[in-house]
């Protein structure tokens, strides 16, 4: 119940932003799928720029060819494009 009125409390705040960059988060895995997710720890979202930890060198040379896919995904998901770069590391 709570989380239904969540973006209605974020709107009347003017804190949708903040709510989608907690959002980003939390969607990362059902964006990128199970296989990367397992592979990653999301850190941060800040500014516009995502903080992923990837937990093999070999992953995160494949993430990083395929950020801009992924930013477009999760700009999808997020309703608005506010992920502008995303920093394997």
């Amino acid at each position: 119940m709570f989380a239904e009125i969540v973006p209605d409390i974020c709107a009347a705040l003017d804190l949708q932003d903040a709510y989608r960059e907690r959002r980003a988060l939390r969607v990362w895995g059902s964006v990128v799928g199970e296989t990367i997710s397992r592979m990653t720890t999301v850190e941060n979202f800040n500014r516009g720029v995502l903080y992923v930890r990837v937990h093999n060198p070999s992953w995160r040379n494949e993430l990083s060819m395929r950020k801009r896919n992924i930013a477009t995904r999760l700009n999808e998901a997020l309703g608005k494009d506010m992920v502008r770069d995303i920093v394997f590391r």
